[in-house]
């Protein structure tokens, strides 16, 4: 009976993660397919949660005062389709109209294992320049993530990427830039595809299956059991 309690509720579980699953997928998909709205003023950042902005679509005017990138090395992201392998993010501070900052990943640019590009990202434009991306927060550092160096990390947190190269105070989230497209195209910039797996069915089907195949054992069992006091 405890096996089938558990089994049932392995199964129960995955059913609810496959609806709130769906409800993500759905929210994403509305989210980067919605025209881009104006970025939330910096005074109401401290209400902005993942939960309802992540990927929301932004647009807004900044300007790269400091002519400073950081590298961020990992993997191509599941959610940009149009890059791939390993490389670099580059990111960058912006300051906004009313004096504050926030971290942009102007794209992404292949490395090789020595985390050195393999390309040479543009410089960066100057003046007041009209950026289109999407809002992400940072990630959360693993186990076995490598420790940070001077000008390369390994986790696209702006917030400690801030506080290491001494940017002050800045978003507590960071722009996936979409535009504008640098003249040579690196970093490559580019539009958010969601790309969730939702594999909890075949999960849900496994955990059930598996109490109903105990069902039917423990009934072929006792079955069995019952003609053999019979005899």
């Amino acid at each position: 009976m405890l096996a089938f309690a558990v089994l049932v509720g392995l199964g129960t579980w995955q059913l609810q993660r496959k609806t709130w699953k769906e409800g993500l997928i759905a929210a994403l998909d509305e989210r980067v397919a919605a025209p881009p709205t104006a970025l939330p003023m910096s005074e109401t950042w401290p209400a902005v949660d993942p939960e309802h902005d992540e990927y929301r679509r932004v647009t807004f005017t900044a300007k790269f005062e400091k002519s400073e990138d950081t590298l961020v090395y990992a993997s191509a992201s599941a959610f940009r389709p149009d890059v791939s392998g390993f490389g670099l993010w580059v990111f960058t501070p912006a300051l906004l109209a009313d004096g504050s900052v926030v971290v942009i990943n102007r794209g992404f640019v292949p490395s090789n294992t020595n985390w050195k590009p393999n390309v040479v990202p543009s410089a960066l434009p100057s003046g007041d320049i009209a950026v289109t991306g999407a809002m992400r927060w940072p990630e959360r550092r693993g186990w076995f993530t490598p420790r940070d160096k001077t000008n390369i990390f390994f986790v696209r947190d702006p917030a400690a990427i801030a506080a290491a190269k001494g940017w002050g105070q800045v978003a507590p989230f960071y722009i996936e830039q979409e535009s504008p497209v640098p003249p040579d195209g690196w970093p490559r910039p580019g539009k958010l595809v969601p790309n969730l797996p939702n594999n909890h069915l075949q999960y849900v089907v496994t955990w059930y299956g598996l109490a109903l195949v105990l069902v039917v054992s423990f009934l072929v069992w006792a079955f069995k059991s019952r003609r053999t006091e019979r005899r």
